[in-house]
C-alpha cells in the first residue's frame, strides 16, 4: 500500500497528523506501507525570504487576539499528543520551498524521509528556527548525517524547484485545498489531523476495496 501525504512544513496540523498516522500504523503491524511525502505550500505567494511573524499573523488571522486563540487550540492538541510545540519562539514565517527541496533531496538518496520531515517540523515548531534559511536547513541535514557542502550546493541552486511547484499544482488539480491530506493507494483520501482510529477504515479500503483512482498524481 502507498500512502501519499500532502503536507506543508509550517502546518502544525501536518505535524500533529504525521504522529497520528504513525500511531495508527503502530496499531496495525500487518501493514507495511510506503509513505510518500508530497509538497504543498499553504502560502505559495510568500517571499523567498519569508516575513515577520507578527505581520503574517495580522494578515492571516486579522490580529494577535485571534491568533492567540488559534495557537492555544493547536498547542492544547499537540500537548495532549505529547508533541513539543513552542509557537511563541517563532519570529518569522518562512517560504517552505527550500524545506521541501531538502526533503526531496533526502528521498532521492533513499534516506529516511520521515526523519527529515520530523527534524524540520521540530526545528520550526519546537525551536522556533527559520526553516526558510539555508544555514538552518543545512544544519538540519548535517544532523541527519549528510554533508554540509552538498546540501548547501543543492539549496543554493535551482534544482527541484520546478518539481516542488509541480507537486503543489498537482495537489490543487486533485482538489486538495488544505493539508494534511492522506491519500491511500491513490484512491481514498482523508483530510485533516484525524485521530488514529480514523485511519483504520482507510487502511482497510486501500487493502481490499476497489475504487476509482484519484486523478493526476504524477508529480
Amino acid at each position: 500500500m502507498e500512502i501519499d501525504v500532502y503536507f506543508d512544513l509550517v502546518c502544525p496540523w501536518c505535524y500533529i497528523g504525521k504522529h497520528r498516522l504513525e500511531r495508527a500504523l503502530a496499531n496495525r503491524p500487518d501493514l507495511q506501507p510506503r509513505i510518500c511525502w508530497r509538497p504543498f505550500q499553504l502560502n505559495p505567494g510568500m517571499p523567498r525570504g519569508g516575513m515577520d511573524r507578527g505581520a503574517y499573523l495580522a494578515t492571516k488571522f486579522g490580529g494577535p487576539e485571534r491568533a492567540r486563540q488559534i495557537h492555544a487550540m493547536i498547542t492544547d492538541t499537540a500537548t495532549r499528543d505529547g508533541l513539543p510545540l513552542n509557537l511563541d519562539r517563532i519570529t518569522r514565517t518562512p517560504n517552505t520551498l527550500d524545506g521541501h527541496r531538502l526533503v526531496r533531496w533526502v528521498a532521492a538518496r533513499r534516506g529516511d524521509v520521515g526523519a527529515a520531515v520530523e527534524a524540520i517540523f521540530r526545528a520550526y515548531f519546537a525551536d522556533g528556527l527559520d526553516i526558510g534559511d539555508v544555514d538552518v536547513l543545512t544544519g538540519i541535514g548535517v544532523s541527519l548525517g549528510y554533508g554540509a557542502d552538498e546540501i548547501r550546493s543543492h539549496l543554493m541552486s535551482d534544482a527541484e524547484i520546478a518539481a516542488i511547484l509541480s507537486s503543489d499544482a498537482t495537489a490543487r488539480r486533485m482538489g486538495i485545498q488544505a493539508v494534511p491530506c492522506f491519500v491511500f493507494a491513490g484512491r481514498y483520501a482523508l483530510s485533516g489531523a484525524q485521530e488514529p482510529h480514523a485511519f483504520d477504515p482507510m487502511f482497510d479500503l486501500a487493502e481490499t476495496g476497489p475504487g476509482p483512482a484519484l486523478a493526476d498524481r504524477s508529480s
